[in-house]
């Protein structure tokens, strides 16, 4: 007699606010492991749309059948706030490498700056960062930068459908950008400083939205956590479920947002 397939082997989507510092394979890892000890069995576990380490926000997580629509999620708009700093420079355009000086602050307004966003504003080509994982002759971008190669990238058609300013205390500019699949808001760093001529890295970044899904509807990666470590804490809301297709509550994470497409 077949085995009866679990629901999260049917297929589950998960919405996951990344932490600080976390990989997004640390993220798949985690909940990969609790859908393992929920099941019994191992799942297939994907994310739709990798975050740097040092980015939080909204991430993607798929389970099961559902890691068949993974590439429907990442075709998605996406949007991020953040933080850019002017006057300055890094390698990787973000707290990965050391910060360069860039150049003097002092041509630079609101107005340059309101106008280098709306610049970057509409279909642009835009070369991605050297680290980066775009491939290169069967290896990624981000090992020739490390081994100190420097490499010429091919630009790529991306769109930045919104692209706003919502805070400005030099040399810090607070940015909201809603963009296409594929564009790195590191590079946007880089563009954006070497258009105002005093360079510019980002020092923080979060996606806060996917398509439909928000990181609002997240939760912390903190609550997939084995059943008896979530029997001991103190008990969270119970999550708002937005499936026909759904795990037994009893084994969802306190929490923990679920979501069928």
């Amino acid at each position: 007699m077949p085995q009866e397939r679990h629901p999260l082997e049917e297929g589950q989507v998960f919405l996951v606010d990344k932490p600080l510092g976390w990989t997004s394979f640390n993220v798949v890892s985690r909940v990969r492991n609790w859908a393992h000890r929920t099941v019994g069995r191992r799942v297939k576990t994907g994310h739709a749309g990798t975050l740097d380490p040092l980015a939080t926000g909204l991430l993607i997580i798929c389970t099961g059948g559902f890691t068949k629509k993974i590439e429907s999620y990442q075709a998605q708009p996406k949007e991020y706030t953040g933080t850019f700093v002017l006057g300055a420079t890094t390698r990787s355009h973000d707290l990965e490498s050391e910060v360069m000086e860039g150049g003097s602050l002092d041509e630079i307004n609101e107005t340059r700056i309101r106008e280098a966003a709306l610049h970057f504003t509409g279909d642009i080509l835009q070369v991605p960062p050297q680290f980066s994982a775009v491939k290169v002759q069967g290896k990624r971008a981000y090992q020739y930068a490390r081994a100190s190669k420097t490499l010429e990238l091919e630009a790529k058609p991306i769109h930045i459908y919104e692209f706003g300013i919502s805070r400005i205390e030099l040399p810090e500019v607070d940015f909201r950008i809603l963009c296409s699949k594929g564009t790195y808001i590191r590079a946007i760093a880089r563009d954006f400083g070497e258009y105002l001529g005093c360079g510019a890295y980002l020092s923080a970044l979060r996606r806060t939205r996917i398509g439909d899904f928000r990181v609002e509807e997240a939760r912390n990666i903190d609550e997939f956590l084995p059943r008896r470590d979530i029997d001991a804490a103190v008990p969270e809301p119970a999550a708002t479920l937005r499936t026909d297709c759904q795990a037994p509550a009893s084994e969802l994470p306190d929490g923990v947002s679920q979501i069928q497409a």
